[in-house]
């Protein structure tokens, strides 16, 4: 059940998130579902780092692009979308745009980010599919939402999983999920004072959005829908505290 938005300062003191690891499939897809909250977490001093599992070789209008200009493209766009919202780490895992599968190929790639990263929180996509808005829930979120899932608990902690990788094991705090079903939110995020360093990192994905008022109306329209005061916005996720149960205390 959605309770009342907080604000994303409030719930870095309240929690003492201090790093975010913040996950998805395509460049933009974690501009599109978290960047508000993204920017004002790093304005609240947490420092975030970004994993894109493709690099969006698929994407784009552009018929005339091969798909390797494309990569690099998307890659430098994704950069600085990051550096909008105040990130400055990013990575790529170079996984085919389309075919993402949660194999223990990319478990164990996400769990050797995660272990040297070593986030309170994760933010990542929801691996169950939203039938009111199918478009959050393209098959390569599912697939990376999935593998998060599986690489959080046990794999991270567990000091025997993917023992080649030759790093400790690590607990994760929280983990949040954009594009949830409506009815599995249980966070709803202020952004009100963010909503324009996010719409400034979408339009760095030049590629993806050839016409970007129409894009700024329709997320300015999703995150007013998401508050429910009137000329307030907030970002929502389903938050699963996987170690770390003091997301909600206090609210």
């Amino acid at each position: 059940m959605l309770t009342k938005p907080v604000f994303a300062a409030d719930l870095v003191s309240t929690s003492n998130i201090r790093r975010a690891l913040a996950i998805a499939a395509h460049p933009d897809d974690i501009d599109f579902g978290a960047g508000a909250t993204i920017a004002a977490l790093t304005d609240a001093g947490v420092e975030v780092t970004f994993c894109l599992v493709t690099s969006g070789d698929a994407g784009g209008f552009e018929l005339d692009q091969t798909r390797e200009q494309m990569v690099a493209r998307r890659q430098q766009e994704q950069r600085d979308a990051a550096r909008e919202l105040g990130v400055d780490q990013v990575c790529f895992l170079d996984h085919s745009d389309g075919y993402v599968e949660p194999t223990h190929r990319l478990i164990s790639q996400l769990v050797g980010v995660m272990r040297q990263v070593q986030p309170e929180v994760v933010i990542s996509q929801h691996p169950q599919r939203n039938w009111e808005r199918i478009q959050a829930s393209h098959p390569d979120h599912l697939a990376v939402g999935e593998a998060t899932a599986r690489a959080i608990y046990p794999a991270v902690e567990n000091p025997f999983a993917y023992p080649e990788l030759e790093l400790p094991a690590f607990h994760i705090g929280q983990l949040w999920m954009m594009g949830a079903p409506t009815e599995l939110a249980n966070l709803a995020v202020d952004v009100t004072d963010h909503v324009e360093r996010k719409l400034s990192a979408l339009h760095r994905h030049v590629s993806q959005h050839p016409d970007p008022k129409v894009m700024d109306d329709r997320v300015r329209a999703a995150l007013a829908a998401n508050h429910p005061e009137v000329d307030r916005a907030a970002e929502r996720f389903h938050v699963v505290a996987v170690n770390d149960e003091t997301t909600f205390a206090g609210f």
